[in-house]
């Protein structure tokens, strides 16, 4: 065995004193938890990398362009439903104070409303489709009593002619054979 000369122990010192600290700062960094001294913690993604603020819970994603890292926030959907939520409550309970406060009637009011029957049968001569005012829908006359009967009337008269018809026809026949 070779004898241990002084700069031979001194390197061996410096080379386990070296080994020493970056092992026990690994340790240490392992052993500490996130909650105590870490505030962001990342997660990798394709794009870069993925951070939580463990304090405010919002979210980035950090991603390496040519000037270096850039950190953009990550759109958090539940505070734009809770935004959203807010602004229909408000209106809502706007809306209950308007009706709370009574009608709100604006114009002359002394005049009737005229009425109107929708069951209110159409006249003889107006047989052609109207389109009504406010809806904008194809109004379609029914058939009176009298329309239905001159219906069933050349109905039956068309159907004895048919059936006149074919007794002719088989009379004919029946006759030359």
């Amino acid at each position: 065995m070779r004898p241990v000369t002084s700069s031979t122990a001194s390197w061996l010192a410096a080379s386990f004193a070296a080994v020493m600290v970056v092992s026990g700062s690994l340790v240490a960094a392992q052993s500490a938890p996130d909650s105590e001294n870490g505030r962001y913690t990342m997660t990798p993604i394709p794009e870069g990398v993925l951070r939580l603020d463990t304090r405010t819970g919002t979210m980035s994603t950090c991603t390496r362009n040519g000037t270096g890292w850039a950190c953009y926030a990550v759109p958090d959907e539940r505070a734009a439903f809770d935004a959203e939520i807010g602004r229909l409550q408000a209106e809502v309970e706007k809306l209950k104070g308007q009706l709370a406060a009574g009608p709100t009637v604006s114009g002359k009011i002394d005049e009737a409303l005229p009425k109107s029957d929708p069951l209110k049968k159409a006249e003889p001569q107006a047989r052609e489709p109207k389109v009504a005012e406010g809806d904008r829908k194809i109004e379609i006359p029914l058939p009176s009593d009298q329309d239905l009967d001159r219906v069933m009337s050349f109905l039956e008269k068309a159907w004895r002619r048919l059936i006149d018809m074919a007794n002719r026809v088989q009379k004919d026949v029946s006759g030359k054979i």
